[in-house]
């Protein structure tokens, strides 16, 4: 006897495709909860960057820093940096820059005048430079996730009423990786110059941080300390 329609549909619905859903329905189930698993918090984020940043605090740091300054426009740098040692280039106006520190001493390398002058470090606080100032950089802010991608987090950092540091910018805008909980950059603004930091890697090696002479043959090198 044939059965009409309605009814074959439905078995074919029960006997065979019921199964299929029962199954699918059970795994989209257990991707959301793994989805509400692996949520992250901003606190939870930003303390597994600490730990990141902290395996690779003896490696060295090296980073491309923008300046954007109003009127004259952005300026960007490359700094590298190993221990109390820090190598800065930098292009202005057609002419390299280049300042070597070592805690104690500066090299500045000028090529427009092709001359090395050397001068006492003035005293500073920790090189900006430095893995370490990404520990507890968010300090005295409230951090919120402004927005999430495949790829990253973006952190807003906005400066707490409890935050008396007058030097302190009112806010940043850290981008952090997933996967890795690296920095991909940091935004901000401090004296109304407006600061970026990016491109973030490690690896410098004493050469990379330490003024040769030789490096510059025919420089004219003007001591002042």
């Amino acid at each position: 006897m044939a059965f009409p329609k309605k009814k074959l549909y439905f078995c074919i619905l029960n006997h065979k495709t019921m199964p299929m859903l029962k199954k699918l329905f059970s795994i989209i189930c257990f991707l959301g909860m793994a989805g509400v698993l692996v949520a992250q918090t901003p606190k939870e984020i930003l303390s597994r960057m600490d730990a990141e940043m902290d395996k690779h605090d003896k490696e060295g740091i090296i980073m491309t820093v923008d300046a954007k300054v109003p009127i004259l426009g952005t300026m960007t740098t490359k700094t590298y940096t190993l221990g109390d040692k820090s190598r800065i280039e930098a292009n202005m106006m057609g002419m390299d820059i280049i300042t070597w520190t070592d805690g104690e001493t500066a090299w500045s390398y000028n090529s427009k005048k092709n001359e090395v002058e050397i001068t006492k470090q003035k005293e500073s606080s920790e090189s900006e430079g430095d893995a370490e100032m990404f520990n507890g950089i968010t300090d005295g802010y409230d951090v919120t996730i402004a927005k999430e991608t495949a790829k990253t987090w973006e952190l807003l950092c906005k400066k707490s009423k409890s935050n008396k540091d007058k030097d302190a910018p009112k806010k940043m805008e850290l981008v952090v990786a997933k996967g890795t909980y690296m920095p991909v950059s940091l935004k901000t603004k401090v004296s109304g110059i407006g600061i970026t930091m990016r491109n973030i890697s490690f690896g410098v090696t004493e050469k990379q941080v330490t003024f040769n002479a030789n490096d510059y043959p025919g420089a004219t090198i003007i001591d002042k300390r």
